[in-house]
């Protein structure tokens, strides 16, 4: 009688038993220098993504590149010039997502077969470059982390779409995830009301309320089905009832409006305004869609949003740092790897 061979003996020939595994961190982008021209490249490829300005026809392309680019690149490059790694000449937003692969691949060190690396969805270091780079290292099976605790088409999806672009030329495709959005994961959560009671403790003074500030998206994409709006009011009631807060004492905005469409509301810069107007003295804001410090958070928030409401009679202000790669951060991208990572580890 043949004998049964276990599974787990069976190995192929020329080959580890188990196959090596990528985990590419991709967020948003940044541009490569802080200037004018390196700007321009930046928002080209952004503002040129069907997915982020969905009408791409002839009169968006004659405003682009006959205004846009024409004069908003100076301005956003003093804006990137305030915030800017200078040590590294690099954007803050760079600078943490390495932090955060490299602290990531040290979490997973048990792991000897999974390669961590990072990328952005715009500007460098491209998906191409992240992709080329762990199939190089053999990693036959990749897992894509976009790094957006809410899915929206302009982030998440448009990090999918690049991603099957970069495969859809290859002839031996590595088997590919893509982890889900985690808007109201336990960890994440978790995490964000740990960071906020850790600031607030940090603070000389009390915050009256707190502001949780999401980035904008047009309110015509929501009416088309993005569930982006719906994730960003589960995190903040998640958050709600972690630190025991209601409506009146932590509230929901979207900031980075673009363009004359209305954008979801109530707008963060407005909100400054009205509680400012409304005797509202000292207040803090979190940016929870954000999974580190970039232009929109240190620059738009911590820089513009305090000086509208200091300027509007608002008198102390503090901007709650992002996750980025602190422990609590890190906790979260890598519960959020290894839960997507069984079956392969």
């Amino acid at each position: 009688m043949n004998s049964v061979v276990p599974l787990e003996t069976v190995k192929p020939a020329g080959r580890s038993v188990l196959p090596r595994v990528g985990v590419l961190l991709i967020n948003l982008g940044t541009p490569d220098t802080a200037d004018a021209p390196g700007v321009r490249v930046y928002l080209k490829e952004f503002l040129s993504d069907v997915r982020v300005i969905e009408n791409q026809g002839l009169i968006w392309k004659l405003v682009l590149n006959g205004i846009i680019l024409r004069s908003r690149p100076r301005t956003k490059a003093l804006d990137y010039g305030k915030i800017w790694n200078n040590e590294q000449n690099e954007s803050p937003l760079k600078t943490i997502t390495r932090s955060q692969a490299g602290k990531l691949a040290a979490g997973l060190s048990d792991y000897a077969h999974v390669v961590v690396d990072w990328a952005m969805r715009y500007g460098n270091p491209s998906i191409k470059s992240g992709i080329d780079t762990l199939i190089a290292k053999g990693c036959e099976r990749i897992l894509a982390v976009p790094l957006y605790p809410q899915y929206s088409a302009s982030t998440s999806a448009t990090v999918c779409d690049e991603v099957f672009r970069v495969l859809a030329r290859l002839r031996n495709q590595p088997t590919l995830r893509v982890t889900p959005p985690y808007y109201e994961d336990a960890a994440y959560i978790e995490a964000l009301a740990t960071s906020i009671e850790t600031h607030l403790a940090s603070l000389p003074f009390a915050p009256e309320l707190i502001v949780a500030s999401f980035h904008g998206m047009p309110k015509s994409y929501v009416d088309k089905g993005d569930p982006y709006q719906t994730h960003c009011i589960a995190t903040t009631e998640a958050l709600r009832r972690r630190l025991g807060m209601d409506e009146t004492k932590l509230l929901l905005t979207f900031q980075s409006r673009f363009g004359n469409d209305e954008w979801l509301q109530p707008y963060t810069d407005k909100t400054m305004e009205r509680l400012a107007s409304e005797a509202v003295r000292r207040i803090a804001v979190v940016t929870p869609g954000f999974s580190a410090d970039c232009l929109e958070t240190l620059e738009e928030i911590a820089q513009e949003n305090a000086e509208i409401f200091k300027h509007n009679g608002g008198e102390q202000f503090s901007a709650i740092p992002c996750l980025n790669d602190s422990e609590p951060g890190m906790d979260v991208i890598r519960t959020l790897v290894l839960r997507e990572l069984q079956g392969w580890i």
